[in-house]
Parts: C-alpha cells; structure tokens; sequence
C-alpha cells in the first residue's frame, strides 16, 4: 500500500480543525504536528486575523528596506532627466552631488534601475563607428596646450539656409570656445571668428585641425591663409592624417553631443539655431559634468591662456644659420640664381633654407618645414608625410 501524500496547505487546515475542537493542549497538539509552539500560535493569529487565506505560504522578502531611495529623491531624479533626457545616471548623480550637497544622494547604480523602472532609458542604436583611441593624449597636458578646431558639416535650417557649425573646444579641459553657424566655411567666414575666440580667451601652443577648406590646401606644407595667420600669432597648425578623425577624438565626441542636444531637428531660423548653439555652449562649459574630468564641469578645469592676442603681428624670426629669402609677388623666390614655385598662400613672407649636407636643404616657413631642396638636381621637392601620433 503506496504512502500518502499531505499538502502543507492540508496539515494546516487539520491542525486547525484540531485546535478549535479544544480537546488537547496547544503543546499536545504541536508536538502531534511536528511544528514548534510560535508557529502554532503565529497560525491561530493568521487566522483570525485574515481567515482562511491566513493560513497561504507568505514570502519572506522584508516589506521595507532600509535603504530604500525615498520618493522625494526619485522625483528630483526624474525631474532632472526630463531636463536632460540625455544625461546618464552618473552625470546625473555628479550634478546633484554638486548642486544639492545636504541631500544623501543614491549611487548611479540605483539612479539607473529608478530611470529603467520609470521608462526613462531606451536601448542604444547600433551602429558601426570608428574604434576608439585608447591611448592617452601625450601633448594635451594643460588648458590652451591644444585647441581643436572643425566644422560639424552643414545642414540647412527651418527657414532653408544652409548652415555650418565652426566649433572650436580646448582639448585639456574639453571647454567650448565657439560654436558659431556660418553661411560659408571661407578664410573670410572664418577670421573674424577665429580672431574674437583669441581676444577672449588668448592663444594655444597648438590648433588641431581636419585637411579641408579653410584649414589647409594643396600647396607646400599644406599651408593656407589661415594656417599663415595662426603661425605668425605663435601657433602652431597640426592636421590629422586624412581619413584618420580618431586622432581628434576628443573633437568628434564633442560634435557628436552637439548633434544630439541642438542640430537633431534643427532649429527655425539660423538666428533661431545660433541661439540654440549658445545655450548649448553654456550648459556644456557651466552645467554639464564630463566624466573624464573625475566628474567636473569644464569651467573648473579651463584657465584663460597667458599668450594675450597682439595688437600687432610679430615679425617671423629665424636662427642666424638660416638663409632668408622673401617670396615674391607671383608666388616663388630666387635661390641660387634660379626662381622656384612656392606657393601663393605666402607671398610676400620670408622662408629660410637649412643645409642639412652637401646635396640637401630644408626649406621652412617658421617652425613648419614646407620642402626640401636638391641641389644635384636643382629641384625643389615635398617632404615625405610621417603619420603623426594619435592624441
């Protein structure tokens, strides 16, 4: 004969039975049972409390935790991420840290499962992207050590008009120095630009740029007008290698923040989208904080420079060794009784030639080395390009 088979469920309702009957002790009555006096009596509690359904298996999961996150803070949370739909929960965290110190602020853990469980996250697109430069950036060591400088690339706003973001940031402390939407991307766009970022904030040892229009050109040593002005202020122009945006990364992240918050949709007019470009700026440098900053916001790290812009520009100056030549009205110069092309972006500027042996000579404009001069074959040639470093 098979044993039988008791449910909890029916032990309970017998025990019960039992107990109500009032026919033996409640000691009795639980050494019979097997279960300890506190859960017999936990039992006839449950049951006269909530009947039948007292009797039913309860989880044994705390009702309230102690560190539960109260619905104030999830609020202020919430709030924020509706001013800023996309800041991630460590931002987030880092701005009411900053901003409401007296307030015991959850970890950005929790901060992310309250966004998840009130619907405030979306998952990611996939999309194929450069790979990231991991290394670190050697030279960019200080504010104003590097500037990077690039348009987004145009796009026509509500009203029609084309319109090209010029955006130039500090590669240090990732501060915005411009955002400004041009109608062009000429020399002539661009200066006075260029020119009211310098009277602000002074000048950079270096300026990081992409190979295009008004950067560079195709002539000697890339130069462009441009080019010639920064290096007659003491800046030096750096391009990356063409096809390579990752080694101005930094930049690109920064592009990529500007589509996102402004540019996706566009704004009514460009007037309209300056304004936008603005506010923008502003919440980036003051509000925003970057977490490769240890969580700052770019303004506690970026200092003004101290190379003020010159009311003049200084004369270019060569060591003693060099040979000095002037290029001349059509764009070339004289040496060693034959006239060579140069370039037309430099007329009128001096350029000096280093012997480097017997058959060789450098061919510089300031600290740029434009070409190299063969004298066995009275030619003037382009310098090989070496693949810069990646910052």
């Amino acid at each position: 004969m098979p044993w039988k088979e008791t449910r909890v469920m029916d032990e309970r309702l017998k025990f019960l039975g039992e107990y109500l009957r009032q026919e033996r002790s409640m000691s009795a009555l639980c050494r019979e049972f097997g279960i300890s006096r506190k859960t017999g009596y936990r039992l006839i509690r449950r049951y006269d409390l909530e009947g039948i359904m007292g009797l039913l298996d309860r989880t044994s999961t705390p009702h309230h935790h102690p560190n539960e996150v109260s619905d104030d803070i999830k609020l202020e949370i919430l709030r924020l991420r509706e001013v800023h739909p996309r800041w991630g929960p460590r931002k987030l965290r880092a701005w009411l840290v900053d901003n409401r110190p007296r307030t015991q602020w959850p970890a950005a853990s929790t901060i992310g499962r309250i966004l998840v469980r009130h619907g405030k996250t979306r998952s990611p697109r996939r999309s194929r992207r450069t790979p990231p430069y991991t290394q670190p950036f050697q030279d960019c060591y200080a504010p104003n050590a590097v500037w990077c400088a690039d348009f987004k690339g145009w796009f026509r706003t509500g009203d029609g008009k084309r319109c090209d973001p010029l955006t130039v940031t500090d590669a240090h402390s990732r501060f915005a120095l411009v955002c400004r939407g041009l109608a062009q991307t000429t020399y002539a766009s661009v200066w006075p630009v260029f020119e009211a970022v310098f009277r602000e904030y002074g000048l950079p040892g270096v300026i990081r740029t992409d190979n295009g229009t008004p950067f560079a050109t195709t002539a000697l040593g890339g130069l462009s007008r441009l080019a010639v002005w920064w290096i007659k202020l003491g800046i030096l122009p750096e391009r990356i290698d063409p096809g390579h945006p990752e080694q101005n990364g930094r930049h690109e992240r920064f592009h990529r923040t500007l589509k996102e918050e402004v540019i996706s949709p566009p704004k009514g007019s460009l007037f309209e989208q300056q304004q936008a470009f603005d506010r923008f700026c502003q919440e980036y440098n003051y509000d925003r904080p970057h977490e490769a900053l240890a969580n700052k916001t770019p303004d506690n790290v970026y200092e003004l420079s101290l190379r003020p812009y010159p009311s003049r520009l200084p004369e270019m100056v060569y060591p003693d060794h060099m040979m000095i030549r002037k290029v001349r009205p059509n764009g070339a110069l004289w040496w060693r009784g034959q006239e060579y092309y140069i370039s037309e972006t430099i007329i009128g500027e001096p350029v000096a030639f280093e012997q480097i042996d017997d058959r060789y000579f450098e061919l510089y404009y300031g600290p740029i080395k434009i070409a190299v001069y063969d004298d066995a074959k009275k030619k003037i040639i382009k310098p090989k390009q070496k693949k810069r470093k990646r910052c």
